[in-house]
């Protein structure tokens, strides 16, 4: 063994020792061998750095945008619905058909996005079926892992075994040269899973459902502040005489005790104009979305001294919250003679996907202090607009709120466009934003952008699948797609990628080439050989998988491909097999670490859950060896050795 060989694995295991320590995180320790491999005189910095420079970067760079794409146009969320409407309340059924769901996703997509996108599905499916949510969460991620055996792009570590085949100079494998495994293994997993997630839950459902209300939801701040009884909807008929009027003409104003939250008004591809201010002027067919920010009494007393000409005014309807008293109708109502819009009695929650809501706090150098909320205006030319008003503990009725004078330590409740709940975030003195809904994190900023979304999916995979262009060429098509047809802008695409991903496979792939040149990998491929003798390439191919599992368990899937694929081609090499079934196996054993928490799929859904490290171990095991079982019976029939 030479000086510089040491030198290497000395590095090496000092990698692995970090990754399973889990310090410094796995990016730095990609940018630490970028730094320290060069200092062994083994390779050059320039070939240190030549990972960012790998055509694979690019690609997984590529989805990683495509599927931000998927995300924010609701695609995914549009299935999870359909999911929720096709399960029902059987709870093996709705974890197949969750698994299914993501895995097809995850097919196009990297694990991680796909976990986010559906945790929130999840969490919805166990709240309204009673189940807990550990018995779908670990489905979640299951499936997902999982689903990087069923395309090439849809893990990083099939990509780093296709460009070590290549590198070597054999041909690279096609867009569906996993998916004859992978879909069998995602039946199976399926099945197993649809048995298995019943013991899930009994031990992990309190941390679970802790962990579920760290943050509120928008219909608990609707309780908290008492909000339900004051939505109102008002719709402006086709020969109404407020055509034309300004919303200070017809005295929806806060001084008359009405707030016009948004303004409904149709246009050609759709949408909800948000936020009108005193001069915006009607249409017919608006639907203007109001709060009644005085007494029901006072209001009523109100309205009979200066009706609302041609608006349609309608209490929200209180059916599906029957806790909340029913609101009087508004005497305009018959008198105009308008047709009822009622609302679901949840203040508006039913729109999230527009409207949100927020909690600021106002500082002790606010300029609001010492105002009322009228006098303060808390819309602040934003289009948001005080709907609750907390002091301490204390929630102020609407007198109480109408009268106070803003104090530091205030809390107020901003009612709004979510982009400008966005914009006010850490943006102004005057308020200090505290507290966000979960809704936010499930909020689709281009939801009429689906079907183009899902048009420049099937560009994508038409071009890889039919091999037309490049993987990585068809995968920048698919952005520019997204990109034209306005899915997702610049700026989140570029936040969209993962560049701590991006760091740790470009920081860990030199160690190929070093092992290479040092002759690392072919004195452990020697080494094994010896130790298996003359075995049959059947254990030989165990051996490699197990292995890669191993290294799994402790190692992030893209360092333990990087690290095991050379050495597979290697020991392909010195018993005369093809290379194939060896690199393929690696890809599959990268993506079945179902016993640890340490991946990042698994690792998401660990605190939701509520999992321990056991509850990994007990469900993974099984699963695990029913993966191996089947991996090593088709992967030499679909790629014999000979």
């Amino acid at each position: 063994m030479t000086f510089e060989l040491t030198l290497v694995l000395a590095l090496l295991a000092g990698a692995i020792l970090m990754f399973m320590l889990g310090r410094p995180r796995a990016d730095a320790v990609g940018l630490l061998m970028m730094v320290a491999l060069p200092l062994t005189g083994v390779i050059s910095a320039r070939e240190a750095v030549s990972g960012f420079a790998n055509p694979n970067i690019i690609l997984i760079a590529a989805m990683f945008v495509i599927g931000e794409g998927l995300a924010r146009t609701g695609v995914a969320q549009r299935l999870g619905d359909w999911l929720v409407t096709r399960g029902g309340n059987r709870p093996a059924r709705l974890v197949a058909l969750l698994m299914l769901i993501v895995g097809s996703l995850g097919s196009v997509m990297y694990s991680t996005g796909v976990v986010a996108i559906f945790i929130p599905v999840a969490l919805r499916i166990a709240r309204n079926t009673g189940m807990s949510p550990a018995q779908v969460l670990m489905p979640v991620s299951y499936a997902a892992l999982i689903s990087g055996m069923l395309t090439l792009v849809a893990a990083a570590p099939n990509l780093i075994v296709n460009y070590e085949l290549t590198r070597t100079g054999a041909e690279g494998l096609d867009f569906l040269a996993l998916t004859p495994i992978g879909i069998p293994v995602l039946l199976l997993g399926m099945l197993y899973m649809m048995i298995a997630s019943r013991w899930l839950g009994a031990e992990a459902k309190a941390g679970a459902q802790d962990a579920e209300h760290a943050k509120p939801r928008l219909g608990s701040w609707v309780e908290q502040y008492q909000l339900a009884e004051r939505e109102l909807r008002a719709r402006v008929a086709p020969d109404s005489p407020a055509i034309g009027q300004s919303l200070a003409a017809l005295g929806l104003t806060p001084d008359r005790g009405l707030r016009v939250i948004a303004l409904e008004r149709k246009r050609a591809y759709g949408g909800c104009a948000i936020g009108p201010d005193d001069e915006t002027l009607l249409a017919a067919g608006d639907v203007l979305l109001l709060d009644r920010a005085t007494s029901t009494a006072t209001d009523d007393a109100q309205m009979q001294t200066r009706p609302l000409s041609g608006l349609a005014l309608e209490p929200a309807a209180q059916q599906e919250a029957p806790r909340l008293s029913q609101s009087p109708p508004l005497p305009q109502c018959a008198e105009l003679g308008l047709e009822p819009l009622p609302l679901s009695g949840l203040y508006f929650a039913d729109r999230a996907q527009s409207i949100g809501m927020a909690e600021v706090i106002l500082p002790a150098e606010s300029r609001l202090l010492g105002k009322t909320l009228n006098e303060a205006g808390v819309q602040l030319e934003r289009g948001l607009h005080a709907v609750g008003l907390r002091r301490g503990r204390s929630v102020l009725d609407a007198e109480a709120r109408a009268e106070t004078r803003l104090q530091a330590g205030d809390t107020l409740l901003l009612v709004g466009a979510w982009p400008a709940i966005e914009q006010l975030r850490g943006q102004d003195h005057d308020l200090v934003t505290t507290n966000l809904p979960k809704e936010l994190d499930e909020r689709l900023p281009a939801a009429k952008r689906a079907p183009y979304a899902v048009l420049a999916l099937a560009v994508t995979v038409g071009l890889m699948v039919s091999e037309l262009l490049p993987a990585m060429h068809a995968a920048l098509v698919g952005v520019l797609l997204m990109l034209l047809f306005r899915c997702i802008d610049l700026d989140n695409a570029y936040r969209a990628i993962s560049l701590r991903t991006l760091v740790l496979i470009a920081g860990m792939l030199p160690f190929g080439m070093a092992l290479e040149r040092t002759g690392g990998i072919e004195l452990a491929a020697d080494a094994l050989v010896g130790v298996l003798g003359a075995a049959s390439p059947y254990l030989v191919l165990a051996t490699v998988y197990l292995m890669t599992l191993a290294l799994g368990m402790f190692v992030v899937p893209a360092a333990t491909a990087v690290l095991m694929a050379p050495l597979a081609m290697a020991l392909a090499a010195e018993i005369g097999a093809s290379p194939y079934p060896f690199a393929i196996a690696v890809a599959l054993a990268a993506s079945s670490a179902f016993m640890t928490p340490v991946v990042p799929a698994n690792a998401m859904v660990g605190t939701l859950g509520g999992y321990r490290f056991g509850d990994y171990a007990k469900m993974g095991l099984p699963l695990v060896l029913l993966v191996f079982t089947l991996t090593l019976t088709l992967l030499p029939w679909l790629y014999p050795f000979y």
